[in-house]
């Protein structure tokens, strides 16, 4: 599998995972431009804002456009998971980063700045290190073989860590905390975030075969993958909304954006076993990709809350890792009227998931 120089022969999966992320970028990032043309149209339509209380934007055309957008993004998402590794499809995410950046900067006139044109090269460059030396993914041939990938010993004490970590955090933590710590809430998100991912791959898995004519749907295992699936996406809205209404943005988006990422990376590295079998090359070099893309996000990120003194602001785009809990984060400047942050607010909750 590895060469001399580390890197491997991408699989037809794993080419369709990758052509899958791209388009989920594309479309995710494009949808955020398209659902904030629709917010601003409807409020100046209404006189109401949707961040006060309004909702005339669900009467506007272009924001159901956004919207549909979104959601095949979304779709897009969640199938290049039945593909390719999470290794490889969680930090692709980042690229819808430079689409609503650059769509931004001509579409809406939001002026991309030389250092947030750094970021973006840095998570383009960060990501095809990780594409030329993703891991093969395997071939699976029913959920019970990801069942017993799910329930061996190493994967069971990873989903033990994370329920008592999860539990001392929002039982303990949370109550004394939550309002001044931002880490609690993005912790608990990202944490979540780490096995609806995997468990998200599962039910990809599941469906993908489904598909090519061995129904899994008669498996119990498939249905519990389902159950885990909702059961984390809930919990991630429920705090990272919490996290949204009570830090900046700003602030929220790049922690969550890197604990989501390397905590998902390292869950499927345990069940999946993506690093088996790879040359010590190619693993540094994804570890050296994943910090880069990381690096280029956290710069956008605080070159554009920099950046918006005195008059500028920031917004940001989804943050569903998988099935609509990715983070992306947008980062978009703009001089806006005195209810644009309440209103990139809501639109920040709708993108996310």
């Amino acid at each position: 599998m590895g060469g001399v120089g580390g890197e491997q022969e991408l699989s037809a999966d794993n080419v369709r995972g990758i052509v899958l992320a791209l388009i989920s970028s594309g479309f995710i990032g494009g949808s955020f431009i398209i659902k904030k043309k629709g917010l601003r149209r409807a409020a100046a339509a209404s006189g109401i804002g949707a961040g006060v209380g309004g909702h005339s934007y669900l009467l506007e055309p272009l924001w159901w456009v956004g919207m549909i957008t979104m959601i095949v993004g979304e779709i897009a998402n969640f199938v290049a998971y039945a593909f390719a590794p999470a290794v490889l499809v969680t930090p692709l995410g980042a690229l819808s980063i430079i689409v609503s950046a650059v769509l931004a900067h001509f579409i809406l006139k939001e002026r991309l700045q030389a250092l947030g044109v750094l970021g973006c090269v840095m998570c383009i460059t960060g990501s095809m290190v990780i594409v030329i030396h993703a891991p093969q993914e395997q071939e699976i041939a029913s959920v019970k073989e990801i069942w017993k990938l799910a329930t061996q010993p190493s994967f069971l004490l990873y989903v033990a860590l994370v329920i008592v970590m999860v539990s001392v955090l929002m039982f303990h933590f949370s109550p004394l905390w939550g309002q001044s710590n931002v880490l609690i809430y993005t912790a608990i998100c990202s944490l979540m975030g780490s096995l609806s991912v995997m468990s998200v791959k599962a039910l990809g898995t599941s469906l993908k075969l489904t598909f090519e004519g061995t129904n899994q749907l008669v498996y119990p295992e498939t249905w519990f993958f389902v159950l885990v699936v909702a059961t984390c996406v809930l919990t991630q809205m429920n705090y990272l909304n919490k996290a949204l209404d009570t830090f900046n943005t700003a602030i929220v988006s790049p922690i969550y954006y890197v604990m989501f990422t390397t905590l998902t990376i390292l869950a499927s590295i345990i069940m999946f076993k993506d690093w088996s079998g790879q040359s010590l090359g190619s693993i540094t070099s994804e570890i050296c990709g994943l910090i880069v893309v990381l690096s280029g996000t956290i710069l956008l990120h605080v070159t554009k809350d920099y950046e918006r003194i005195p008059q500028s602001k920031s917004i940001y785009a989804p943050l569903s890792p998988s099935l609509t809990t990715r983070l992306t984060g947008e980062l978009l400047d703009h001089v806006e009227d005195g209810r644009t942050s309440d209103e990139e607010k809501v639109l920040r909750r709708q993108e996310m998931f």
